[in-house]
């Protein structure tokens, strides 16, 4: 198969999977009309990180697919923040407020990216690389810096709280899915790479955070239930029907071991 083409399939691919990354987050937060574990300022550096990799995308001339990657990235990010600023613990936002917010910050980011994909094309046919590697070296740190808050909140309370795992799963196969189409271009982009990477290796982290500090205990309670080794009873604090092993629960419903009571 040409390369072309595998680069076009794994490029849309990629592009699909960013599509639908965060549904399912926002599905979760829409159940559990809570977002707490769920760090919006992630969410707003994404969003953020959109106008970068949408320029450097855009100037290097990836495929379409790649183009059109961060403009959604960019907007579900935006959607999933306004949901942050709407159930918030500590200042929750009309419906209305939220909305304008959104709203004024996709036209501001998208003005943004507009004027710096014409001036960056500019400067390209002039033979000037340095605002490229600015793009791109922006692009993964808003990505990497927006993943790391939750491996701060991780250290904090010992689990995955508040981010859905089928999410993480979609976003780190769109992240490979577009790092290999990259590699299959008519030239390899070093830069391309780094960016694509970066957030595919904090994406496997918390996966493995998750089978520590979640699977792991969750396997082992079931199979004390099962030999009827379970001492202390727990108590549950309630839960939606979405929570399981790979929807993690927020902050207020974590299980809590409580020692026995003798009457």
């Amino acid at each position: 198969m040409d390369n072309r083409v595998v680069e076009n399939v794994l490029g849309t691919l990629g592009a699909v999977c960013w599509s639908i990354q965060l549904l399912p987050q926002i599905i979760i937060n829409y159940r559990r009309h809570d977002t707490e574990g769920l760090q919006g300022s992630m969410m707003l550096l994404w969003a953020v990180a959109g106008v970068p990799l949408g320029v450097y995308n855009i100037v290097e001339e990836f495929n379409i697919a790649l183009r059109i990657q961060p403009q959604i990235l960019t907007i579900l990010s935006l959607l999933t923040w306004a949901q942050c600023l709407y159930y918030g613990k500590t200042q929750k936002y009309r419906v209305m407020k939220c909305c304008v917010a959104i709203t004024s910050l996709l036209l501001m980011l998208g003005g943004i990216e507009a004027g710096l994909i014409f001036a960056l094309q500019a400067a390209k046919k002039r033979g000037l690389e340095w605002p490229l590697i600015v793009m791109a070296v922006l692009s993964a740190c808003l990505l990497g810096a927006g993943v790391l808050r939750h491996y701060w909140d991780i250290y904090v309370h010992r689990t995955v709280r508040g981010i859905s795992f089928i999410f993480v799963g979609i976003d780190a196969a769109g992240d490979l899915f577009s790092l290999v189409s990259v590699l299959f271009g008519s030239t390899i982009n070093v830069l391309g790479i780094v960016i694509y990477g970066t957030e595919l290796t904090l994406w496997v982290g918390i996966f493995i955070c998750g089978g520590v500090f979640n699977l792991q205990p969750w396997v082992k309670e079931r199979l004390e239930q099962r030999n009827g080794n379970l001492q202390d009873p727990i108590a549950l604090h309630p839960m939606p029907s979405s929570t399981s092993v790979f929807r993690t629960v927020s902050g207020s419903q974590v299980m809590e071991r409580r020692p026995w009571q003798s009457s």
